[in-house]
């Protein structure tokens, strides 16, 4: 019998962490095209305690970045030993590009929020989406 192999866990990692991110930053700037202003908690003209769609987008982000870690690291470590079908592959493939490719279109547009704000949203979104990234890979590697 063959013997089953596997990636070195600090690869899964670091792919994982690298694709969590991704996704949480293609959210952030899918989200800052729809309204949800992660920067709107900064604001001081605003007389409400938290602004819905700045807890909101805090919230996508961090979601989208954990799972995107977790999710990326459960199928590297079973795509290795083949388990993952052909077409399953093929359609994870295609998602993700699809989502990069509309972060792209919707980052190459002028953005709606001003530019030293942007910038610190998305310096923001780019550190939660690692850590949650990382805690979602963490995870995942963990029970395996």
């Amino acid at each position: 019998m063959a013997e089953t192999t596997y990636f070195p866990r600090r690869l899964i990692m670091a792919g994982a962490m690298i694709s969590g991110v991704l996704l949480a930053l293609a959210v952030h700037m899918l989200g800052a095209r729809y309204g949800l202003d992660l920067g709107g908690l900064w604001r001081s003209d605003t007389h409400e305690f938290m602004p819905a769609g700045a807890a909101i987008a805090w919230w996508l982000i961090a979601t989208v970045g954990f799972s995107g870690g977790y999710f990326t690291a459960n199928l590297m470590h079973s795509a290795v030993s083949g388990q993952i079908p052909q077409r399953m592959r093929q359609f994870l493939i295609a998602v993700g590009v699809l989502i990069l490719a509309g972060a792209g279109q919707a980052a190459s547009a002028p953005s709606p929020i001003p530019t030293i704000s942007g910038v610190l949203a998305g310096l923001a979104a780019l550190c939660l989406g690692a850590v949650m990234a990382f805690c979602g890979a963490h995870f995942a590697l963990r029970k395996v």
